[in-house]
């Protein structure tokens, strides 16, 4: 990214549409890992929209942190990239079984779930949680998550500032990060990105390009 006020050097081993597509959805993933759920080395931790623009950064800082990474993504398409992005084991969030494959990934019960999108799908998610679980969400993802007895759920906005950013980019050189782009279209197009986004089959993000910069859709 360009150097302003809110922003810091270009990321190493990232072009300038990859790095366009990072700044709000990096400080998702990264502060939903780090801040909301706190992650820790050897947990075991379910990315609930894993094969989206957040998500799949998501996995690769929790795996920074040394987190063992069950990703729930849409459809076969999903779970390879998912798994390609370096999540331990992946399952279809619409047609697998969350609970056997939390099961066989963590007998005790999972340490954490990162809801990326809501209904039922993150209900069942939450319901593989060990007792003393937790749970994170960011503001707008709905219908939101019911309270669970033994269960922390948190909900987060990310925070953009100077030292968000210089931390940002720190995360993401250490990870040595890939942001899958699924498709780039002229701001005259604009419309047409958000008609792809409306479709729900997004894998990874969508940039929008500008002459020779590149914003995040």
């Amino acid at each position: 990214m360009t150097r302003t006020k809110c922003s810091s050097r270009l990321p190493k081993r990232l072009d300038l549409k990859q790095t366009g597509a990072i700044p709000t959805t990096g400080l998702t993933a990264l502060q939903g890992i780090d801040d909301a759920l706190r992650v820790r080395k050897g947990e075991a931790v379910i990315i609930h929209g894993a094969s989206g623009g957040v998500g799949t950064l998501a996995m690769q800082f929790a795996k920074l942190r040394g987190a063992r990474v069950l990703a729930s993504a849409s459809g076969k398409d999903g779970v390879t990239l998912a798994l390609r992005m370096g999540a331990d084991d992946a399952v279809d969030r619409k047609r697998g079984d969350i609970v056997a494959a939390a099961r066989r990934f963590a007998p005790d019960g999972i340490d954490a779930v990162l809801g990326l999108a809501g209904g039922d799908g993150l209900e069942r998610r939450i319901d593989t949680l060990r007792r003393g679980g937790r749970c994170a969400y960011p503001n707008g993802v709905e219908p939101e998550p019911r309270k669970r007895r033994g269960i922390e759920i948190v909900s987060y906005d990310a925070v953009a500032g100077v030292r968000q950013f210089e931390r940002l980019g720190r995360a993401l050189d250490e990870a040595d990060l890939e942001v899958p782009i699924s498709d780039a279209y002229e701001l005259a197009d604009a419309a047409k990105s958000h008609e792809r986004l409306a479709e729900w089959r997004v894998l990874g993000k969508i940039v929008l390009t500008v002459r020779n910069a590149t914003t995040h859709s």
